[in-house]
């Protein structure tokens, strides 16, 4: 009797727990959506200060730094975005650009009745709108990238037919990765945390040697989910602190023989799926994604088809955009279906949970994409279709394709979009295999990415160390064919 009425008084405690944290948290909301970001500081302060619950206290110093990361991109004003659109665009009026502002070219909110502009406004602003395109000044020489895309494509597509295997011509990589961070106010003596992301390995991406760290290293394993090596150094005299590892991987390149007639029904019971065909963070199955799944697949059946149904349906309708940080968005996959733009991981994430809603097994693949001339953080995906397992999927590239390769003639923008449904490139470097995945060791403080693991991570003292206090570059050398 005395364990029931515990259990009974333990559940009435959890249940008024949860009630308290979403009161708070829809009052938040309200607050941020209407723009009143001081009050809704004060309100988390003020919470923070009575709070002895540790779930809870790490719920509102979140939600307090993530009202601080939005208006840290939210940070152009709108005389500063004038200046960079007439830097940018031939023959800009002012009117013209004041009649952007209102048909909603840019995105904005704001902020303590002060209005404000996402920083890669100018940039984002040639992403979605081709008569700016048009007109940009200084316009990017893209036909060396677009073709050498097309090509090495094609060669991988010919090299897997001619072997009978999907993973063919390796490259073999060198690659430095550097995290600096900026010691104003860490305590001198802190110790600092970092954790920087390393290929883990795949039937793709083999061979990994670490050649050096800047601090002894322990190196997650190698089937990890989110794989890192781990640092730690302590701060002296304020110096600034670097954090470098450096090594060596084979990528294969990747290409799969599809083929919607030999489709064999997945087993959804088996553990190595299961997991990929359920909701998650950012992977929601709502009204809206419901519908607009539906509308795409109409009478298709078959999971390969339906996939690809999904992929082209990205690739005409949703445009590349920079992103905003996503720890500030509380549902990615939606925002960018709501939105029509998004960046490779928003768009990765649309395709996820297209595909899990009608049963088709998805999940995330993250790191850099170092194609020369073309190296940036990078998010694509991975589908499970028997016979023939895990094969990649890349929504981006099919976006890119088909928007964006615009030096190429429509047969070979269309032969870059085939490719990437099935195939992958050899410029990868495959960090993760989940997202929204623990770090290990495990991180005290808050993450600066909750979602993806390609920057690198920092804290001091259970303390995060966030972007703005941070620096990050990579290098990539190509080094002789693997034999």
């Amino acid at each position: 009797m005395r364990r029931i009425i515990f259990l009974a008084g333990l559940l009435c405690g959890l249940f008024a727990l949860t009630l308290a944290q979403d009161e708070v948290l829809r009052s938040v909301t309200d607050l941020e959506r209407a723009g009143a970001f001081t009050e809704a500081s004060k309100l988390l302060t003020d919470r923070l200060a009575v709070e002895r619950n540790p779930a809870l206290r790490r719920t509102w110093q979140f939600e307090l730094d993530r009202l601080r990361r939005i208006r840290l991109d939210y940070s152009a004003s709108r005389d500063k975005l004038w200046t960079q659109v007439q830097r940018a665009v031939r023959d800009i009026t002012k009117e013209e650009f004041e009649q952007w502002i209102a048909d909603g070219r840019f995105d904005r909110r704001t902020i303590d009745g002060q209005e404000w502009f996402v920083y890669t406004s100018r940039s984002n602003l040639f992403w979605r709108y081709p008569d700016a395109a048009a007109r940009r000044l200084n316009p990017p020489n893209d036909t060396a990238f677009d073709r050498s895309v097309w090509q090495n494509a094609l060669a991988i597509t010919n090299a897997a037919a001619d072997a009978g295997r999907p993973y063919v011509l390796p490259k073999r990589f060198s690659v430095t990765m550097n995290v600096t961070v900026d010691p104003k106010g860490i305590p001198d003596g802190s110790t600092v945390r970092a954790w920087l992301p390393i290929p883990r390995s795949f039937p793709f991406q083999t061979n990994f040697r670490l050649v050096r760290s800047s601090s002894p290293a322990t190196l997650d394993n190698e089937t990890s989910p989110i794989r890192s090596a781990y640092m730690e150094r302590v701060l002296e005299n304020d110096s600034t602190l670097d954090f470098e590892v450096e090594y060596e991987y084979t990528h294969f390149g990747i290409r799969f023989p599809l083929d919607p007639a030999r489709v064999e029904p997945t087993d959804a019971s088996d553990p190595a799926v299961r997991e990929f065909t359920r909701e998650g963070p950012h992977v929601v199955f709502t009204d809206t994604m419901r519908s607009i799944a539906a509308s795409i697949a109409g009478e298709i059946t078959n999971p390969l088809k339906k996939a690809r149904a999904y992929y082209d349906w990205i690739a005409e309708n949703i445009q590349y955009s920079y992103a905003i940080e996503y720890s500030t968005i509380r549902n990615i996959s939606e925002y960018c279906l709501i939105n029509r733009y998004g960046d490779c991981g928003q768009e990765a994430l649309l395709f996820m949970t297209l595909c899990r809603l009608s049963g088709i097994p998805a999940r995330w693949q993250s790191g850099w994409f170092t194609f020369p001339g073309g190296k940036t953080n990078h998010d694509w995906t991975e589908i499970y279709v028997r016979p023939w397992g895990w094969i990649p999927v890349d929504p981006y590239m099919g976006i890119f394709a088909r928007q964006y390769l615009t030096t190429l003639g429509p047969q070979e923008q269309q032969a870059v979009q085939d490719f990437y449904f099935g195939g992958l490139d050899q410029y990868r470097i495959a960090a993760n295999s989940d997202h929204s995945q623990a770090l290990r060791p495990p991180k005290r403080g808050l993450r600066s990415d909750d979602v993806d693991f390609q920057r690198g991570e920092l804290e001091y003292d259970g303390t995060n160390i966030y972007f703005d206090a941070m620096s990050y570059s990579v290098s990539v050398t190509e080094l002789p064919p693997p034999h």
